[in-house]
């Protein structure tokens, strides 16, 4: 939307009929909102469906801490949105038809790129065809067929993920919990009138755990949240694994490629941050490479800018990322059964409410964010 609007004429290819992709990341963050207010969108967002989250506990032992507070954020949205993100996308895919150079293919899925005289120059669709481009951005995932060409460096993740939704009484205040009992931890996140949920576990262990039946994962589910609804969670079918993948790539671009979000760098649930980084990579693209691409010029030598800039951020949340689940979730699930108090850090948090600014920040805002200063050549129709 953003090269559209500075006068570029793009096509977004899309693998899938829709956008509809249950349990993707549905959390937008203080830090996207800032940028869709700066583009003067975000006040049609937020009238959009979604519920929002001011605060995060942890509740162990029958009490509960406060840990994170996004109220405090100085920010013109200080929560998270929580959104369905086929929602989302569809929010951007209606923004994005108010410019004439914005155009969208559904149904349409990549086979690979096409490469000539050490440069790509387009891609060949699933079909056949071949769609020729002055730059490709590859903004598909950690799947990315662009990890066939860029080389990516791995870093280790011990943990996994088993997404379900289960029924809630609608709330008047939205908030994200972190339960730890019984020998589980479990991620809640408020979506109004359900709770979308991730049980974490050990790398590797889904199909052990599930092997047994959804029996004993609700035990284990309901010593660490006693007051979780756990009626509508009647098969292991309800649950959903995300393999959770911790790398980035070391090179983020070749001559007419550009790699930027999950593609670039797969990023760990924690926090919520992925969409929002690959947001940030988004905006970083356009601020350095969409006016020149719209006037006709070469862009090679402008590509790698944007892992120049958007590298440090990456970093830092990675490296930030990993400390967790090495140092907190790691230790608190290998000893869940036998933890006697949360983490020091947890009760840090509790006791010092200004302390609470800090996880706030970090997860709301990130580092190094970005603002939108790729020109608008074509004002919205």
């Amino acid at each position: 939307m953003l090269f559209a609007r500075a006068g570029c004429k793009i096509l977004v290819l899309e693998k899938h009929a829709d956008f509809f992709r249950d349990f993707r990341g549905d959390t937008v963050h203080p830090s996207t909102m800032e940028i869709l207010d700066q583009l003067g969108m975000l006040d049609r967002f937020l009238k959009r469906p979604h519920s929002e989250i001011r605060r995060a506990d942890l509740r162990f032992g029958g009490r509960e801490w406060r840990i994170a507070d996004f109220s405090r954020l100085d920010t013109v949205a200080p929560f998270i949105a929580m959104m369905p993100q086929w929602d989302f996308l569809d929010f951007i895919r209606e923004e994005g038809k108010a410019y004439p150079g914005f155009n969208l293919a559904m149904s349409t899925p990549v086979e690979r790129f096409i490469e000539e005289n050490g440069r790509v120059a387009g891609v060949r669709l699933r079909d056949g065809r071949e769609l020729r481009s002055r730059l490709v951005i590859a903004a598909d995932g950690r799947t990315s067929i662009a990890r066939r060409l860029l080389p990516v460096e791995a870093l280790a993740a011990p943990i996994d993920v088993l997404w379900f939704h289960v029924d809630k009484e609608k709330g008047p205040e939205g908030g994200l919990r972190f339960n730890i009992g019984g020998g589980a931890i479990i991620v809640l996140m408020d979506r109004d009138t359900y709770w979308q949920c991730a049980f974490v576990i050990p790398k590797g262990q889904a199909e052990k755990l599930t092997a047994s039946g959804i029996g004993p994962i609700r035990e284990r589910l309901a010593a660490a949240a006693p007051d979780l609804d756990l009626s509508g969670l009647s098969d292991v079918s309800d649950l959903k694994l995300l393999s959770v993948m911790l790398d980035r790539m070391t090179c983020w671009s070749k001559p007419g490629l550009l790699a930027i979000g999950d593609a670039a760098h797969a990023m760990s649930p924690i926090g919520g941050v992925g969409i929002n980084l690959a947001v940030q990579d988004a905006v970083s693209a356009a601020n350095i490479v969409s006016a020149t691409l719209a006037r006709g010029g070469d862009v090679d030598h402008l590509l790698d800018q944007v892992r120049h800039r958007r590298l440090y951020p990456t970093r830092f949340i990675q490296r930030a990322q990993k400390i967790i689940q090495d140092r907190i979730i790691w230790p608190m699930l290998s000893q869940a059964d036998r933890l006697q108090r949360p983490p020091l850090v947890a009760r840090l948090f509790d006791r010092f409410p200004a302390l609470r600014v800090i996880p706030g920040r970090l997860m709301g805002l990130g580092v190094r964010r970005e603002r939108v200063r790729s020109p608008e050549v074509r004002p919205r129709a």
